[in-house]
């Protein structure tokens, strides 16, 4: 069946509220019964009609977006912006993607540790997998089709329980980039899903996580308390490297793979639903940007709105009243700059970095490709 033809069964099969069933039916009975290989065929069109009419946009027709962008690179603050928005909620981290990231420690008893992603958590219940490969319902099929489609039916229960709440219209999650292949795994079970990507220069990303994972990271190690008394008490120029033995090259490669992979994967996957937003440009000019992308979500982006949503991300207001540069080193909201790099960074640093992840750099514009 033509993907044109497929289409438009779907929009008779949903205008009409014939059962799955009833569809699959008609679809076989076209099939010799001799014919394995066009048997094999009209399974593929099955399934891949099953696949449409599982997945309308959102339950209910909501619409539903994500926002992804590696660590510390602007994905709370432009959270708190959108959901500042009368028509959008978006107050989150729900971890749903990210099939192969797993927290370790997530069975201690801490219960702020953040969960491994809900895709781990349903690709590890074994004897789900098992009741799938085997079930009558679905042993004929693609158990990992099956595995999607009770993600996507997971993920849309805890958004929309929220959303009804609100009195709200569109919501959305803030979804790290646990793993490279993120935008991808967002594309299989939310195809219709709009994806915000911000992006920050990936070494004044890392120096905030360094930061974060003094504060926030849990046990720390004499050698990291050292290290970060040692940043506070030297001058700027005598500073050592703030980062640990190998963990820059680390956190550069994180960076490149993960930020390379989205965008390049962005457009090519969802097309139009695919937007990029640079924290730099953020600073910059936040009314401007803010506009584009609440257009883009197709809420209102009127000036009332705009200026709203701006308000509720000021660095004063997250910080509660310091201005912009200010630096509290124990506060998540830390500095709020562009460029701090430039500080914390020794000239090995810079080397690591741009081995690591220098092309990607020149490739985004935060250097020139005739060094730096």
């Amino acid at each position: 069946m033509a993907k044109a033809g497929r289409s438009r069964a779907v929009e008779v099969l949903r205008g009409a509220k014939v059962p799955l069933d009833a569809a699959v039916g008609a679809l076989r009975s076209r099939v010799g019964r001799g014919a394995r290989r066009q048997i094999a065929v009209k399974d593929a069109e099955i399934a891949a009609l099953r696949r449409e009419l599982g997945r309308t946009p959102g339950v209910g027709g909501t619409p539903v977006f994500f926002v992804v962008g590696q660590q510390k690179s602007g994905t709370t603050w432009l959270m708190r912006m959108l959901d500042a928005h009368p028509e959008i909620l978006c107050r989150g981290e729900g971890r749903f993607f990210g099939r192969e990231w797993r927290q370790e420690s997530v069975k201690e008893t801490d219960a702020k540790r953040p969960p491994s992603s809900l895709y781990n958590a349903v690709l590890d219940a074994e004897y789900l997998r098992l009741w799938i490969e085997r079930s009558v319902w679905s042993r004929d099929d693609d158990p990992d089709e099956h595995v999607d489609n009770l993600l996507r039916m997971a993920v849309d229960y805890f958004l929309m329980a929220e959303l009804s709440k609100t009195g709200k219209r569109l919501v959305g999650d803030k979804s790290p980039l646990l793993t490279p292949d993120t935008v991808g795994e967002i594309s299989a079970v939310y195809p219709e899903a709009k994806v915000i990507h911000i992006i920050r220069d990936g070494r004044d990303a890392v120096v905030s996580a360094v930061h974060h994972s003094w504060n926030f990271g849990g046990k720390k190690s004499a050698r990291a308390s050292a290290r970060r008394e040692a940043y506070l008490n030297s001058p700027t120029e005598r500073r050592e490297s703030v980062f640990a033995k190998n963990s820059l090259g680390r956190m550069a490669a994180e960076w490149a793979a993960r930020v390379g992979r989205t965008v390049k994967d962005g457009p090519k996957l969802l097309g139009d639903n695919y937007a990029e937003v640079r924290y730099e440009d953020l600073l910059e000019r936040p009314e401007e940007e803010v506009a584009r992308l609440l257009a883009f979500l197709g809420a209102d982006s009127g000036a009332e709105a705009v200026k709203r949503c701006v308000g509720a991300g000021s660095f004063e207001r997250l910080s509660k009243g310091r201005k912009r540069g200010e630096e509290d080193v124990t506060s998540f909201f830390r500095k709020g700059v562009a460029g701090d790099w430039k500080n914390a960074f020794t000239e090995r640093d810079k080397e690591v970095f741009k081995e690591e992840a220098g092309e990607l750099l020149v490739q985004l514009g935060y250097e020139g490709d005739d060094g730096w």
